[in-house]
């Protein structure tokens, strides 16, 4: 029977009334079949499985050279020349810039004449000094012949000794002299820049014809660094920094190459604290090797201290754990024919996202997932302590 004949008996407005809600009856119902018939969902599970875990202390750091110099001048004049630029790879003892040394050689020059005149000076009175010596040994002669007065005798003498303080007088002036000397001409060599280390030129401070003035204070005129090995100095929380010993090992990441890892030891803890927008840091550096110079100064550095380690051990995920106080635990065991038990662990290094299991699980076992709801126990349960083991 077609349903307009079934609805015959209606008058034609109210079939058409009648038809959708005859429709969403049978939905309704329908609906409520499925649900009732639907089985009921099982809590997140994971299983118990093997691999490997670290327990990570995260910070930031920015990357120095080890080893740098600021090359300054030490004598005042005009930047004659650069002979580097940056990027330039250097030896020790290449030349790096040329200052403008007339007065410097002038010096040099006034100072070796003022030698030239002293040793003549000197000549001439050590030439006095033998005459005054002879006359007073002929007088010794003539007095022991009683020839002449004591007082002559005693005139010749004091003559001889003057002579010899005037000899050690001008000596002594020529040791000051050459010490001027001397240090004139380290002066004069002092407008050579030359390197202090092998490295890298990584930055110019001063340009070709700037005047220098070192009187005051060495102006800087470039920045050498060897790049062969670097230091990444961290900056680390006062929440974080009593986790870290030195020795340690650390490792870290670039945020141009994510996917490599350069390793290092802590170096140590420096004592004084940094602080920024509120927030107390600490130094904590370690170096790397960069002998293929990858790294440069000033890099950022994604940086993370291994607190403790494992290999090929039993982890279950963090959110499985129960934490019933003083380092106990529990987890809830999904059996094979569904039913669920409560079983005690001994957790190792856990990194709060997993933790290793050394006692109380087997490998393939399935825990059940700690959630929303599964935070209240039932009555006969032990109650939760909240929150994740650290």
């Amino acid at each position: 029977m077609s349903i307009p004949k079934l609805f015959s008996w209606l008058p034609r407005p109210a079939f058409w009334w009648g038809l959708p809600l005859l429709l969403a009856l049978g939905y309704a119902g329908w609906q409520l079949n499925q649900h009732k018939n639907a089985p009921t969902s099982l809590p997140p599970t994971a299983l118990v499985e093997r691999g490997a875990l670290q327990e990570l202390v995260t910070a930031t750091g920015t990357l120095a050279p080890v080893n740098y110099v600021d090359v300054g001048a030490q004598i005042s004049g005009q930047l004659i020349q650069l002979h580097v630029e940056v990027g330039d790879q250097v030896e020790a003892g290449q030349l790096l810039a040329t200052i403008d040394a007339r007065v410097q050689e002038a010096n040099v020059a006034a100072s070796r004449a003022q030698l030239r005149a002293q040793a003549a000076q000197l000549r001439d009175r050590q030439a006095q000094r033998q005459l005054a010596e002879y006359q007073w040994q002929r007088q010794q002669a003539l007095f022991a012949e009683h020839a002449i007065t004591e007082e002559a005798l005693q005139q010749a003498e004091a003559q001889w000794v003057s002579a010899q303080a005037q000899v050690e007088q001008l000596q002594a002036q020529i040791e000051q002299n050459q010490s001027s000397l001397a240090a004139d001409e380290a002066n004069l060599e002092y407008a050579r820049i030359l390197a202090p280390i092998s490295g890298t030129v990584v930055s110019i401070s001063a340009r070709q014809g700037q005047t220098l003035n070192a009187n005051q204070q060495a102006p800087v005129i470039l920045q050498l660094a060897d790049l062969s090995r670097m230091r990444v100095e961290t900056r680390v929380s006062e929440a974080d920094i009593s986790r870290l010993t030195p020795g340690m090992a650390a490792y870290f990441t670039t945020l141009g190459n994510p996917n490599q890892r350069w390793q290092g030891e802590l170096l140590r803890i420096e004592p004084t604290p940094l602080i920024e927008n509120n927030v107390v840091l600490y130094n904590a550096p370690f170096d790397v090797d960069n002998r293929r110079q990858q790294l440069l100064p000033r890099m950022t550095a994604q940086v993370f201290f291994i607190v403790a380690q494992t290999e090929n051990s039993l982890l279950l995920p963090s959110a499985a754990l129960e934490r019933l106080g003083r380092g106990r635990y529990q987890v809830e065991v999904l059996l094979a024919d569904g039913q669920r038990t409560t079983r005690a662990v001994t957790i190792g290094v856990n990194n709060r996202i997993q933790a290793e299991v050394l006692s109380g699980l087997e490998e393939g076992e399935r825990v059940l997932l700690r959630t929303a709801n599964s935070a209240t126990r039932t009555a006969s349960g032990p109650a939760r302590s909240g929150g994740f083991p650290r």
